[in-house]
């Protein structure tokens, strides 16, 4: 069963956080990985945490022991320290549940 998370970010530089998006997916494509929805929101009405959130998607991986491999590869954080930590303000995974 594959799994998938529906994540909101709060992206403080666009241009930062499409870089990112642009070296990481091949990366995640490769592991069988996929961004499914993908929506700039400009209000949230209703939330469980402090941080606020301008951007939410959902991204999908083959099961649970792929998506730690792709988290902690050495590709994937090189990428992340180059690009997502300037561009992301912070980070709220919403659900995770099998698809």
């Amino acid at each position: 069963m594959a799994t998938e998370m529906l994540v909101g970010l709060q992206v403080s530089d666009p241009a930062g956080y499409q870089k990112y998006r642009e070296a990481m997916t091949p990366l995640l494509t490769s592991r069988g990985g996929s961004f499914g929805y993908d929506f700039e929101v400009s209000r949230v009405l209703k939330g469980e945490t402090d941080d606020p959130i301008n951007r939410v998607f959902t991204i999908r991986f083959p099961n649970d022991d792929t998506i730690e491999e792709f988290f902690s590869d050495g590709e994937y954080l090189a990428i992340k320290r180059k690009f997502f930590e300037s561009s992301v303000a912070s980070t709220t995974v919403i659900a995770k549940y099998g698809v």
